[in-house]
């Protein structure tokens, strides 16, 4: 009988023993395997049909993911599509927010230190996202006379001229490193007025000059600057032209495809960066 109870006992050792062993197993599994967190993306809410996300995706509101609120990942991700990477200003929302936020055209360093707004008090942007979407965004730089745009393209992301971001700060004006900015004759193309400078027109850099506060930089613009349309344009109208033409005013247009080196009005003075 005391031998029976012996080898019962035993056995129940080494049941014990073995549960024990696959617990101490499966736990460790369990634990080695365990799921990852998932993402939950930030997204644009300003547009009617689509959305960017903060992965530089952009996608409409119904193939956005329930869960992780991500957009799916085909297409182009960083896309500039409808932007000009030149200018940096795109004509929607949504496209500039996924295009500022490519690596090549924000440097995380400098936004980060930008001040939201203008008030030394005021704080800085916490990610390259919230830059994006708070730039991209209607501002004065993108508006003249305070009703009208600067240009189809006014959804803009270029860093703001009077930003706190130190050594960092690219002006828009940095942009025309190395190009020398001339005032051509009256009625003359910037191909020749350039060539008379030994140089040639950047037909590119029309794009930057192409803008009232770097036209009023270089020209007196007596009679304000206004919108218009022209292949002449950016330009100044001279003195002495018919009162209909605005005499004094600088002249800008908001067809950006229509700048052209050689283009000319015979009763304006053309503002032409020559290189």
């Amino acid at each position: 009988m005391s031998k029976s109870k012996s080898k019962l006992s035993l056995s129940w050792v080494f049941l014990l023993q073995f549960v024990a062993e696959i617990s101490w197993t499966v736990a460790a599994i369990r634990k080695e395997i365990g799921f990852p967190d998932r993402r939950i993306c930030r997204t644009t809410v300003q547009g009617r049909y689509l959305l960017s996300d903060d992965n530089g995706y952009v996608c409409d509101a119904l193939s956005l993911d329930p869960q992780s609120r991500c957009c799916p990942e085909r297409g182009d991700k960083f896309s500039c599509h409808g932007c000009n990477v030149l200018s940096q200003c795109c004509n929607s929302y949504e496209f500039c927010v996924s295009c500022c936020l490519h690596p090549a055209q924000t440097q995380k360093e400098q936004v980060l230190k930008l001040k939201i707004a203008k008030p030394s008090t005021s704080g800085t942007y916490a990610s390259v996202f919230d830059f994006c979407a708070g730039r991209c965004r209607h501002n004065s730089e993108s508006v003249v006379h305070e009703n009208a745009y600067v240009s189809d393209f006014h959804h803009c992301f270029t860093l703001p001229s009077n930003s706190s971001a130190g050594p960092y700060a690219t002006p828009l004006e940095a942009r025309l490193n190395g190009i020398n900015i001339v005032i051509g004759r009256q009625g003359a193309s910037c191909d020749s007025v350039c060539k008379l400078k030994g140089q040639s027109c950047v037909l590119n850099k029309l794009l930057i000059l192409n803008q009232c506060d770097i036209i009023q930089k270089y020209m007196s613009c007596k009679g304000s600057c206004l919108a218009s349309v022209g292949a002449d344009q950016p330009a100044e109208v001279v003195d002495d032209a018919p009162k209909h033409l605005n005499p004094g005013a600088c002249l800008y247009t908001r067809t950006q495809s229509v700048l052209s080196c050689d283009g000319s009005h015979r009763h304006t003075r053309r503002l032409c960066p020559c290189a």
